[in-house]
């Protein structure tokens, strides 16, 4: 009641024992900025807070003298912090974890349990297999493996020791025995034409697997972009070295700035950024040898290099590539292989056009969530495990192999973030050879045409028969990446982040499928089929 009277008193504006008192006015209220000004708020409006809460907390009075002392003791307590005999919990102004303002991104705990549903899922199979079969794992799928390995092996390390070819050739262009500027840019296109045709028809004379055949292809692709880059950079530098030994030979007793300035430009051009090695001392084959064995596709004469060699790493990576091998031989053998055999006999009895349909439909519907595991699996071992583990041997510092891919809301975009070394390699060579002569559209369309050709000639390793649904498929990315990029869709992040993991996924399925299923079947059997 004295509380309650002094309050009264108070608001009344009367004397009580000598002092005055008055109602304070109400501070505004404090504005707390909208999502789009970022994080930056929190802070502020905590302490903001904590020092409103110091002064007063707008909603009381002063305390007269004459009240009890539980009053000013609570009075004193509003305008200190200090800590409660009872828990307190602390509420503040915070975002989640996943709210897109969030600046946490540690989240590798669901790539730990990304591997114990992988482990959860190897389990099951073996179970079911053990139970109906009574082996662990079948092994249609695993026995390809132990076909010719030595063979392979063999071949693999005759193809990595004939691209020493382009060394010779480069010192020929140095010593200015062959222009590069005339004809030996020409004369490198058919060497390297004839060595991929040769390395390509290989697998097909010797009749290997499809295992081994995307194998050895994959690797001949990626030895042919190493050597374009090498002998396409030592060619410019040999040019370059050619005009800087012509300024040598001027006769002029004073050299004019415009000569004087070209000299710097082409004396900066042929020295590494390192300053370490200048051309053509780089010519050898121990930096050639090192290049090869870098995890880049495009030839610097020096790379950041890191002080030594992890080899506890190196097994790390080791023993993780042949754990994913693993997994992805059990996803093939148990989800992909079964599905795709049950479809192609049925494909056999077809009576119409709209079963054909109905067996693909049903078909790609059970492939998706494996080939989606393959996808990951396939990410992981190419650009996390082996390129790690060649850049921990070779010390090469930049491992920036691959960006938040998973994030894009393009096709586009995902070409430039899920395997930059290829990408670097086409926006060097490809692309950017291509600008020099042509419009930006024009060299985007021949970029994608070469990228397109190799993604078939992959499948075309896998089916044996030259269908073109792969080729056709990325070709489309084009309008699609127009539609994409207008101002409209670019405003819809998280669709079109939900629609490229959409099309990716139903992508694999669809392409993949219906090139393999078809390619074990002569398409003449579909011709007398009704509709």
């Amino acid at each position: 009641m004295t509380i309650l009277a002094a309050t009264t008193a108070s608001s009344s504006g009367k004397q009580l024992n000598g002092h005055a008192s008055e109602i304070r006015p109400r501070p505004p209220f404090n504005h707390l900025p909208t999502p789009s000004e970022g994080n930056g708020h929190l802070k502020a409006a905590r302490v903001e807070s904590d020092n409103t809460s110091a002064i007063s907390s707008g909603r009381s009075t002063p305390v007269p003298e004459d009240a009890p002392p539980s009053a000013h003791s609570i009075q004193h307590a509003r305008r200190e912090k200090r800590r409660r005999m009872f828990p307190t919990v602390a509420y503040e102004s915070r975002v989640s974890h996943f709210d897109p303002q969030s600046q946490y991104h540690d989240f590798r705990g669901f790539f730990a349990l990304f591997w114990i549903g992988i482990f959860i899922m190897v389990l099951n199979t073996a179970l079911r297999n053990y139970r109906d079969t009574g082996k662990v794992l079948r092994t249609s799928i695993f026995s390809l493996f132990y076909a010719a390995p030595a063979e392979l092996a063999f071949a693999d390390l005759a193809m990595a020791c004939s691209t020493v070819i382009c060394l010779p050739l480069q010192k020929m262009f140095a010593r200015n025995l062959v222009s590069w500027e005339k004809e030996g840019h020409l004369l490198q296109h058919l060497i390297q034409s004839i060595w991929l045709g040769i390395w390509v028809y290989l697998p097909f004379y010797l009749q290997w697997q499809w295992t081994h055949q995307v194998f050895f292809t994959l690797h001949a692709l990626t030895l042919l972009m190493k050597i374009h880059s090498y002998s396409f950079y030592c060619g410019h530098l040999s040019d370059c070295h050619k005009q800087l030994k012509s300024l040598d030979s001027n006769n002029t007793t004073v050299e004019s700035e415009a000569d004087a300035e070209l000299r710097e430009k082409l004396a900066f051009e042929l020295t590494c950024p390192e300053g370490k090695v200048t051309y053509p001392q780089n010519l050898t084959l121990p930096n050639f040898l090192d290049y090869l064995l870098c995890p880049t596709l495009c030839y610097e004469m020096s790379y950041p290099r890191v002080d030594h060699i992890r080899w506890a790493k190196v097994v790390e990576k080791a023993a993780a590539v042949f754990g994913c091998v693993f997994v992805l031989t059990v996803t093939s053998e148990e989800f992909i292989l079964p599905v795709m055999t049950e479809a192609a006999l049925r494909l056999e009895s077809v009576q119409s056009w709209a079963e054909i349909g109905l067996v693909l439909l049903e078909s790609i519907s059970l492939l998706l969530f494996p080939y989606m595991i393959t996808f990951l699996l396939v990410f992981l071992v190419i650009f996390e495990y082996v390129l790690g583990a060649f850049a921990e041997i070779t010390c090469f510092a930049d491992r920036h192999f691959y960006a938040d891919w998973w994030n894009s809301t393009n096709w586009l975009e995902f070409s430039r973030e899920w395997n930059i070394p290829v990408h670097r390699f086409l926006q060097r060579h490809v692309y950017g050879a291509s600008r020099r002569h042509t419009s930006r559209s024009v060299a985007t369309l021949v970029t994608f045409l070469i990228s397109a050709a190799a993604h078939e000639l992959v499948l075309f390793c896998i089916t044996k028969k030259l269908r073109g649904y792969g080729f056709v498929c990325q070709m489309l990315q084009l309008p699609i990446i127009a539609v994409q990029r207008t101002k409209f869709m670019q405003s819809w992040h998280t669709l079109n982040n939900i629609m490229f993991w959409c099309s990716m996924i139903w992508g694999l399925a669809m392409v993949s499928n219906p090139s393999i299923m078809l390619a074990r079947l002569d398409f003449e059997n579909f011709t007398n089929c009704k509709i």
